[in-house]
């Protein structure tokens, strides 16, 4: 059993699900600020990114990233880890995917899929090899560490390539993603498969999307995951019919934790844990 302490992140909004499903769904950076801050108050170490426009939709406008990142480090007391996402919207050049990491020198951790999806069998989640490749060098060249979201088993794959090549740097930080249809399921069987495929010395956190979050949240501490995430991106409710707020997703996990004698990382330690420079104000 791992008893090293447990990195636990908060995945704040997400870029899909609309405020009228739950009305504590944060979507301005205002709101996803003050989240984030109540996020980390109830034992968070990382608060992951997304920003929505002025119809909710998703969208990478750089300026709203810089806007919401000095809205969250305005709370002098709180050293929460901010992670960025690369990916928040349909349609957008490779550019329009990284250019907030050249502008928010705040920002320490990206999203870096390693691979393309069907997603939802909708549409194409495209994150094509041109694009990896650039976003790798954008990260080393911006010392952002890459958090490496893995939808299904090629995705590890691709990564240790892109290690071999050394755009993204062994052994990683990975973040299975698990529920999204398209991608591996939300069971412990799956969280199981995908563990047992990771390079030698990575470490690892995983999330389920929807009613896939208890389970998986369960079997990654009791495989002795490095980190798990919760928050509104992967599911909208606490329970059935009862809506959840990112500091109560944040405040079950600490409990869940603490039944598995996991201590809880403090933003300190889990920069140490995932290989972070500790922050610097």
């Amino acid at each position: 059993m791992n008893n090293n302490p447990l990195v636990i992140s908060c995945a704040l909004t997400g870029t899909q699900t609309p405020k009228s499903k739950n009305p504590n769904l944060p979507v301005t950076p205002e709101e996803i600020a003050q989240n984030a801050y109540e996020a980390w108050q109830a034992g968070a170490a990382v608060v992951h990114l997304h920003m929505r426009d002025d119809n909710q939709n998703g969208c990478m406008d750089p300026s709203l990233f810089e806007k919401t990142v000095h809205l969250i480090r305005e709370y002098k007391d709180c050293d929460v880890i901010i992670n960025c996402t690369s990916s928040g919207g349909v349609s957008l050049t490779h550019g329009k995917r990284m250019e907030h990491f050249k502008r928010v020198p705040e920002i320490e951790v990206g999203s870096y899929d390693a691979g393309t999806l069907n997603w939802g069998c909708n549409y194409v989640f495209p994150n094509p090899p041109a694009f990896l490749e650039e976003l790798g060098m954008v990260y080393q060249a911006n010392d952002v560490m890459p958090e490496i979201e893995v939808f299904d088993p090629g995705f590890i794959d691709n990564a240790e390539y892109y290690m071999q090549k050394g755009v993204i740097k062994a052994p990683g930080w990975f973040q299975f993603v698990l529920g999204v249809l398209g991608g591996s399921d939300a069971t412990p069987e799956a969280l199981i498969y995908l563990k047992n495929l990771l390079p030698a010395g990575a470490k690892w956190s995983a999330t389920g999307i929807g009613p896939g979050h208890l389970p998986i949240l369960f079997t990654a501490i009791a495989l002795g995951a490095d980190g798990v995430r919760v928050g509104l991106e992967d599911n909208i409710y606490y329970d059935h019919g009862v809506l959840a707020t990112n500091k109560g997703l944040v405040e079950r996990a600490v409990r869940v934790a603490k039944e598995f004698n996991r201590p809880v990382a403090t933003p300190a330690q889990a920069r140490e844990i995932m290989g972070i420079k500790p922050l610097v104000r």
